[in-house]
C-alpha cells in the first residue's frame, strides 16, 4: 500500500545507525542487534556483467532478479517483447519470470495523477499478464481523508485513467466507484484480476492474467504507443534463471545496462561490507524496528511504523515509513525527529518502475 516516508537529511555513519537502534531499545522497542540475522534487500545494483552476482556467494540470497536497462530506447515494443518471450520459452520453469516495463501517457487533463504511467507485460510458467500502474501527485494513504469536493477529483482522475488503459488494452474490466473508492471488477472466470498498491481512493495498480501468454502482446504494444515513439527508458526483469540462460538474454537489445535486485540473509553487522561490495552504485535496505505508534505516542492515532537503514554511495541514512500519520503532517515529522535524534526530510518512494 501507499506509505508516508521520511529519511535523514544528512548521511550517517554505521555507528550512528547502531546508536539509533540502541536508543529505540531503550525506549522499549524491539530493535535489531548487530549479530542478529536479518533479511536485507539489495536494489538498483548496477554491474558490468551478470556474473558479478557471485560476490554475494557468502550469503544466502532469494528472489534474485537481473534487470536489463534499455536507455533511450526507440523501436517496436511488440518485436522486443516477442524476442524476450522466445528465449523465456526455451528456459522457462515453475520458478522463472520475465516482464518488460514501458511508460505510457494520458492526454486528458489530470489534477491528482501524473500524465506518465507505466505498464508491465509479463510471462510466467503457466500464464501471461499485463500490469498497469498510475502515479499520484501526493500520497494519501488508506484510511486518510480529504475534504469535499477535493476528494471527487481523486476519484474521477483514477477512474478515467484506468478506463483509458482498459479501453486501449481491450480488457473485460469494469471500473466503478463504490464507497468513495474506485473499484475494478471482471466477469471473466478463467483469469484472475489483482488490484494492489492502494491509497485512500482505491488501487493505483491492477494486474490481469491470462492462460494464453500471447494474449497481451498486441494490446500492450498499443498502450506503449501512447508514448508516441519518444525515447523511453525501459526495464526488463528476469527472475529465477540460471547463468547460461541469462547470457542468452543479453543479445536481444544492443548494449543493455545490467542491474540486480534480491533479498539477502545476513546480520546487521554485515551491512558495511555489503555496501562496499555494491559500489559504485547500489542500495541495501534493512529494518531496524517495527512497532505501533501508540506505544510511544498514546495521544496520536495508532499506526504502523518501520524504522530502517538505507545504504547507498558508501553512506547510510535512516528511513521511516508510516501507513498513516499519527498526528498532523508537520507534527508527525517533529515527533519522528525527536524519536531518532536526526533531522528528517519527507521523501516518498518513487512509483516507477
Amino acid at each position: 500500500m501507499r506509505e508516508h516516508r521520511w529519511e535523514t537529511q544528512a548521511t550517517l555513519s554505521f555507528d550512528d545507525i547502531l546508536s539509533v537502534a540502541g536508543k529505540l531499545r531503550q525506549l522499549g522497542l524491539t530493535s535489531i542487534h548487530e549479530d542478529k540475522e536479518i533479511i536485507g534487500y539489495i536494489e538498483e545494483w548496477e554491474v558490468d556483467h551478470p556474473q558479478r552476482i557471485q560476490v554475494l556467494a557468502p550469503w544466502p540470497t532469494e528472489d534474485v532478479t537481473l534487470l536489463h536497462l534499455l536507455d533511450n530506447w526507440q523501436g517496436d515494443f511488440f518485436l522486443l517483447a516477442g524476442h524476450y518471450h522466445s528465449i523465456f520459452q526455451t528456459h522457462q520453469s515453475v520458478n522463472t519470470y520475465c516482464s518488460l516495463a514501458h511508460p505510457w501517457r494520458m492526454t486528458q487533463p489530470l489534477t491528482t495523477l501524473l500524465p506518465e504511467a507505466w505498464l508491465w507485460l509479463g510471462f510466467r510458467h503457466t500464464h501471461g499478464f499485463i500490469r498497469v500502474r498510475v502515479h499520484t501527485t501526493e500520497v494519501i494513504t488508506p484510511g486518510e481523508t480529504l475534504a469535499k469536493p477535493r476528494d471527487r477529483f481523486w476519484l474521477t482522475d483514477r477512474e478515467n485513467a484506468f478506463r483509458t488503459a482498459i479501453q486501449i488494452l481491450d480488457l473485460p474490466i469494469e471500473v466503478t466507484q463504490k464507497g468513495a473508492r474506485v473499484l475494478l471488477q471482471t466477469d471473466r472466470t478463467d483469469t484472475p484480476l489483482f488490484c494492489s498498491w492502494p491509497d485512500a481512493f482505491g488501487p493505483c495498480q491492477f494486474e490481469f492474467n491470462s492462460p494464453d501468454p500471447f494474449e497481451f502482446l498486441v494490446p500492450a504494444s498499443q498502450l506503449a504507443a501512447t508514448y508516441q515513439g519518444q525515447p523511453a527508458n525501459l526495464r526488463v526483469y528476469l527472475t529465477g534463471f540460471p547463468e547460461p540462460a541469462l547470457l542468452d538474454f543479453t543479445g536481444i537489445a544492443p548494449n543493455p545496462r545490467f542491474m540486480y535486485r534480491c533479498s539477502i540473509h545476513c546480520t546487521l553487522s554485515d551491512m558495511p561490507e555489503l555496501l562496499q561490495l555494491l559500489e559504485p552504485q547500489g542500495r541495501v535496505y534493512a529494518s531496524l524496528a517495527e512497532f505501533q505508534t501508540d506505544y510511544l505516542l498514546p495521544e496520536g492515532k495508532d499506526v504502523a511504523a518501520i524504522v530502517g537503514l538505507v545504504g547507498t554511495n558508501g553512506d547510510f541514512r535512516l528511513e521511516i515509513r508510516l501507513n498513516q500519520c499519527p498526528l498532523p503532517h508537520q507534527a508527525t515529522e517533529q515527533w519522528l525527529e525527536e524519536l531518532v535524534g536526526h533531522p528528517l526530510i519527507y521523501a516518498p518512494l518513487p512509483a516507477f518502475p
